[in-house]
């Protein structure tokens, strides 16, 4: 039998489980052997065999990481000695360890344990079940020694199909998959991690969560209660350095209504679109709950489907019915009610133009797209803020990189009020969830004044192209150019693709150059992080994964350039792990291109923005993926195409110059 292999005695209530191969254990020494959930010290002195628990009972060392010295086994932590065999301590102390029956029979040692017990319920089933209740289905994380209770029941959950569980290399990497699950599908998904440092690596993706709005719950274990405050091992003040980043926090405590904890995280994750955290500590996470039924949404939560007021609907139609070269601009919040505000395109016969990060919600293929607005943007859509005499503004925040006019009339539709007017005053601000407005403006609109845009988009776009095959034709110092590379990807990426992008000189390539379809586009916006990318390949390969998902069976194909994969490249063993479909496209300049721009722009000294890099593409291969390297334009469609047909994680590092044009 193997080591965790077991047998039943006679009397049916012994698990025998093989703890050591015969002569494995050499005389006068101890091992630590695991025997399905227990771990036991294995000794072998004069002859015999003995099974102790591993635990010391003084401080919780682990014995079988001991010695035996003159007969005594002594505990690696404080030097506390015991008997090898009876596990009884000299003299007249009673503070023994308990031991375990032993069999030496001609295949091995075997030790035997009680029928275990009934898994007794705990506040971490109760939490982990509410979770699951309100829709949690992807936990990313690192199990430790302060989440090991609550990590448990989340095996439980995963094991019966109710939520998938990833292990992660880094806790931020953790915290960007679940920001990008939330961002794609406007569903929560958690976070875990221990306490102390693993809690606040996550900090950055669950700013970036914060930023973006996006619906993340954090799960964080915590030292034990009785020593908070003492600057125990590992302890930080979790409620205070998660108090900007979470919309909704609190401390699990032996007291607390824990299913009520949990709703209360999810439904404010889900209705802020924002940050929950919940704090663990220790032993609260095994305190038993038996009885205790978990939390719902049923009759907890409401539509949200709001009318506007009938004020701003009277406003915006008004305006709208007499403008003469309306200019639609849609962000990010509009993204699930795009057919809506295509049809009002239609009937105002005018360009939709896109913020950064909404990129890809309209086709640039559509008749009336107008492209990416601003710094990251095209000339077309520039062209046409200029040339508008009313924006209609729909889910979008008014970046300063948008570009989006102060100066012009402007209807604002948005589902927070705080957007609206965030930075200057707003013509019409109108309050609502965008889908009911688009229909009510759909009703109330009856003759229009707008003249038809459509032959000028045509053209611009026509202008457009045109510069951008000359940059295509323009010969970089090594490698293959932004306008080629992206322009490739417009070809051979799948219409349906899913895209995280990265931020720097590649980013803003990308929105210049890739010509999206029906493509999914993911990014840091406001956070702005670098190394976002690909972790959010993960968190997006995830929600392609769950049954009857919208997301089934779309590639996912991430952009960064080194700098930012650099920043989580071990997560690529991350992928490997689970078998993630995820084509990675690496841009690699071998430094911090932007970088560098900003700095000769200002008038600085380019400084320290050089990097070493490995070969990725052969790292990728070391970590048991496929790896292809392009400095030849010839090659790129070639490696494009075997990558994303590979079945498994891919990467493609294309060599390329610094600058972006």
């Amino acid at each position: 039998m193997s080591r965790d292999s077991t047998s039943t005695g006679a009397a049916g209530d012994t698990n025998w489980y093989k703890a050591l191969d015969p002569d494995e254990l050499p005389e006068g020494r101890v091992k630590a052997v695991s025997c399905g959930d227990t771990t036991v010290a294995m000794t072998h002195q004069n002859g015999e065999y003995a099974a102790l628990d591993n635990r010391c009972p003084h401080q919780g060392g682990p014995l079988g990481e001991g010695s035996i010295e003159t007969g005594l086994l002594r505990c690696p932590w404080h030097g506390w000695d015991f008997d090898p065999l009876t596990g009884k301590t000299p003299g007249s102390h009673d503070d023994c360890v308990e031991t375990f029956p032993v069999e030496v029979r001609d295949d091995g040692i075997y030790v035997g344990f009680p029928e275990e017990e009934p898994h007794e319920r705990t506040v971490s089933d109760v939490i982990a079940e509410t979770l699951v209740n309100w829709g949690v289905r992807q936990v990313w994380g690192i199990v430790g020694h302060s989440n090991l209770g609550l990590a448990d029941a989340l095996r439980r959950e995963a094991a019966g199909g109710n939520l998938a569980y990833y292990g992660v290399r880094h806790e931020g990497a953790a915290a960007f998959a679940a920001s990008a699950y939330g961002k794609l599908t406007g569903r929560p998904a958690a976070c875990f991690s221990i306490a102390g440092p693993g809690a606040t690596n996550m900090l950055t993706g669950l700013w970036d969560a914060n930023v973006d709005r996006s619906p993340t719950i954090a799960l964080t274990g915590q030292v034990e209660s009785q020593v908070l405050g003492t600057g125990n091992f590992q302890e930080v003040d979790l409620e205070a350095a998660y108090g900007d980043v979470a919309e909704f926090e609190a401390t699990v405590l032996p007291d607390s209504d824990h299913a009520e904890l949990a709703t209360r995280a999810a439904k404010t994750a889900i209705l802020d679109r924002g940050v929950s955290h919940l704090v663990f500590p220790d032993e609260i996470q095994t305190q038993s709950a038996e009885g205790v039924d978990p939390g719902d949404p049923e009759g907890r939560i409401t539509d949200r489907d709001i009318t506007p007021p009938e004020s701003a609907l009277a406003d915006a139609t008004d305006l709208l019915a007499n403008a003469e070269r309306p200019v639609i601009v849609v962000g990010h919040g509009a993204r699930f009610e795009m057919d809506g505000i295509v049809d009002l395109a239609e009937r105002l016969q005018c360009p939709v133009l896109t913020t950064f990060k909404a990129k890809g919600q309209i086709p640039d293929s559509h008749p009336l797209a107008g492209g990416v607005l601003g710094r990251s943007g095209t000339p077309i859509a520039s062209h046409f803020m200029n040339e508008a005499d009313l924006l209609a503004v729909f889910g979008a925040s008014f970046s300063n990189h948008t570009g989006i006019a102060e100066y012009k009339p402007t209807i604002h539709v948005d589902y927070d009020a705080m957007t609206l007017g965030k930075f200057h005053s707003i013509d019409v601000p109108v309050w609502g969830e965008i889908g009911v407005t688009v229909d009510e403006l759909h009703e109330r609109l009856d003759e229009i004044e707008a003249e038809s845009q459509r032959e000028e988009i045509t053209d611009r776009w026509a202008i457009w192209r045109e510069e951008k095959a000359s940059r295509r034709a323009g010969i970089p110092e090594h490698g293959v150019n932004y306008a080629t590379a992206f322009e490739a990807m417009t070809r051979l990426v799948p219409d349906d693709a899913i895209i995280p992008v990265d931020v720097g000189n590649n980013t803003y390539a990308f929105g210049r150059y890739f010509e999206p379809e029906h493509q999914s586009v993911l990014m840091s916006g406001y956070l702005g992080s670098i190394g976002f990318a690909f972790p959010a390949a993960l968190g997006a390969w995830a929600a392609t994964q769950e049954p009857e998902s919208e997301f089934s069976g779309r590639k996912v194909v991430s952009v960064s350039s080194d700098g930012g994969f650099g920043q989580y490249m071990s997560e690529f063993t991350t992928a490997v792990k689970y078998d993630m479909d995820v084509t990675h496209v690496l841009l690699n300049d071998d430094e911090l291109g932007k970088i560098s721009k900003e700095q000769r722009t200002g008038g600085w000294d380019v400084w320290q923005t050089d990097l070493v890099n490995p070969e990725f593409a052969a790292f990728a291969e070391n970590c048991g993926g496929l790896g292809l390297f392009v400095d030849d334009p010839a090659d790129l469609d070639d490696a494009l195409e075997t990558a994303i047909a590979h079945d498994g994680p891919a990467l493609v590092e294309i060599l390329t110059d610094a600058d972006p044009v």
